[in-house]
């Protein structure tokens, strides 16, 4: 079944490993843990972008398009038992994730161009990645990887995260491999991607303890950053 949630704010700060260590101390005090991280507080994201021969989804977000999409498959830790079609709809500071569930062999099957299984699939979701990689040309371009350090806090279904070490696998054409060949997009050691997403307010006590004025707003996108180099 197709999992939506509503549109919600969505911020990113890139900070330094100081300011990171500020910022996580201030919220381990009032926000917990996501329960779905590890003994360390952290877990390991994978997604495989797709994108067109005329890379829409890249140029729109170079280009500043206000209402974009893009299509990805997301997993964790290198668990292949659990795998999601996701569509994530950009409008300016504003989001909405769309997914459904796919097994293992679907998801080699599309990696593959093997798409017949797609067109009857009970997910909308799936049905429209199936008609999508065929009137947009969509194929599977990149595998984007980073460490998450989430944190949420229930009045406002807040949610902050930060991401970190995010590589790409650019010019390696295999996607879910046991080893992963990937390489750093960091310019910087120790930089930190700072996510906030919230519902309709964003609740005093942590834009307080997150000083939200003292940061520089950045439209950072991970798949562009993973794209940079071609």
């Amino acid at each position: 079944m197709d999992q939506g949630q509503c549109f919600r704010h969505e911020l990113k700060y890139e900070i330094g490993y100081p300011r990171y260590l500020e910022l996580r101390s201030r919220l381990q005090a009032v926000m917990c843990s996501d329960s779905h991280a590890g003994a360390d507080g952290r877990y390991l994201i994978r997604s495989i972008y797709f994108d067109n021969y005329a890379d829409k989804a890249l140029r729109e977000k170079r280009d500043g398009v206000s209402r974009r999409e893009k299509f990805r498959i997301r997993y964790y830790n290198d668990d292949f038992s659990l795998i999601t079609l996701e569509k994530k709809v950009k409008d300016n500071n504003l989001c909405r994730k769309l997914g459904a569930e796919i097994t293992e062999a679907e998801c080699r099957q599309l990696l593959d161009g093997r798409l017949n299984w797609m067109r009857g699939h009970p997910a909308v979701l799936v049905q429209e990645l199936y008609a999508k990689m065929h009137y947009q040309i969509l194929r599977p371009r990149v595998l984007v990887s980073y460490i998450r350090e989430p944190y949420v806090y229930r009045a406002g279904n807040v949610r902050v995260t930060f991401d970190s070490d995010i590589r790409t696998t650019l010019y390696h054409g295999s996607f879910l491999e046991e080893t992963v060949r990937d390489l750093s997009t960091a310019d910087r050691p120790g930089t930190r991607i700072l996510e906030i997403k919230y519902d309709a307010f964003l609740p005093e006590v942590i834009r307080g303890l997150i000083q939200t004025e003292s940061l520089r707003q950045q439209a950072f996108s991970k798949y562009e950053a993973c794209r940079r180099f071609g």
